[in-house]
């Protein structure tokens, strides 16, 4: 590996010195959001929630920019890995590579509806190949140490019995996975956008509390529709854990009440702006290597997301005119209008 990534590894490897916290709060993975810049911005909200990757292809990590997809700033600790493939010794490779990098998890979509993943053969259409995602499943786990886990739906099209998605967990289960991430939605792999899939077909939450109770030894991870903390605490009465998507990246500050609600770490005060003020270190290095404000500004306009002052924040820090050769002082502009303007 180059020098670079070989320094990236030491640095996590310290960073994994201490006792990794357990998935029972997680981001789910989502396509042009979960970059490396909203996972720092989360990282300041939360320390121990599970922060995932956006779904990397096997084909851009072997034959396309490795630095690129995988690069993570060690803070993001703890953090997955979510590949989309369906070739068993790409998937290994990619696990191997993953796990160099220094990544705590390695997981496979086998969630994914949109047409493009379907002309790939992997994705949620993996949900009507049970042994070809065994065969993966065991070829990763050889390949790698570090977790190797499933994220899937409940049920393909108009197949909507229990028995499907028991059947596929217990199946892919013989292989070796133990952690399986439950988005308790059918996938519509014909008539229905990606976004129509996130809200059209109805959530079965029973499904996911069924199958935790059919596979003890298991861990059920659920996801879908779950917007509030609240929400979090009563599925966790009947899951493993619980796996926020948008409501996490359009009101992050939810993120805030994580350590404490979730994973019973002493609750500590603190601001938006104080949270601002820890990132700034991280965006000044990015702009000192050339990296454009926008790259992070963008993922943190939801920051005042409720509050007095959110519009103003999301202007500023969305104009394109603004934004060009910004730098911090763009961000310390918007903080001070915001909070002229709080109560």
């Amino acid at each position: 590996m180059p020098n670079i990534e070989t320094q990236t590894n030491q640095d996590l490897n310290l960073a994994n010195s201490t006792v990794t916290p357990s998935r029972r709060f997680c981001i789910a993975p989502m396509l042009d959001w979960t970059d490396r810049f909203y996972r720092r911005f989360a990282r300041e909200l939360s320390q121990h929630t599970w922060l995932y990757t956006e779904m990397v292809n096997t084909g851009a990590i072997i034959h396309g920019d490795p630095m690129r997809h995988l690069r993570f700033d060690p803070s993001e600790n703890p953090i997955a890995l979510q590949l989309g493939g369906s070739n068993a010794a790409d998937l290994a490779h990619c696990a191997k590579v993953a796990e160099q990098w220094g990544y705590n998890e390695v997981n496979l979509n086998v969630g994914c509806p949109s047409e493009r993943v379907q002309s790939g053969s992997f994705g949620a259409c993996l949900m009507l190949e049970p042994d070809l995602v065994s065969d993966a499943v065991k070829a990763m786990r050889d390949a790698c140490s570090i977790d190797v886990t499933v994220k899937h739906r409940i049920g393909i099209d108009q197949i909507e019995d229990y028995s499907f998605v028991r059947d596929f967990v217990g199946h892919v289960a013989d292989a070796g996975c133990s952690t399986f991430i439950v988005h308790a939605r059918n996938a519509i792999l014909k008539g229905l956008s990606p976004k129509e899939n996130r809200d059209i077909p109805p959530l079965k939450y029973a499904y996911a509390y069924q199958l935790k109770q059919d596979f003890p030894a298991l861990e059920i991870i659920i996801n879908g529709g779950i917007t509030t903390i609240a929400d979090s605490q009563m599925h966790l009465q009947h899951v493993d854990g619980v796996m926020l998507g948008r409501e996490a990246y359009h009101n992050p500050w939810i993120l805030s009440e994580v350590d404490a609600a979730i994973y019973g770490a002493p609750h500590v005060e603190t601001t938006r702006r104080a949270v601002m003020e820890d990132l700034r270190g991280f965006v000044d290095a990015e702009l000192a290597a050339g990296t454009p404000l926008r790259y992070v500004a963008r993922h943190i306009l939801g920051l005042y997301q409720g509050r007095p002052g959110a519009r103003h924040w999301r202007r500023m820090l969305s104009d394109a005119a603004l934004l060009k050769n910004a730098d911090w002082r763009l961000i310390e502009e918007a903080l001070n209008i915001v909070e002229s303007r709080q109560d």
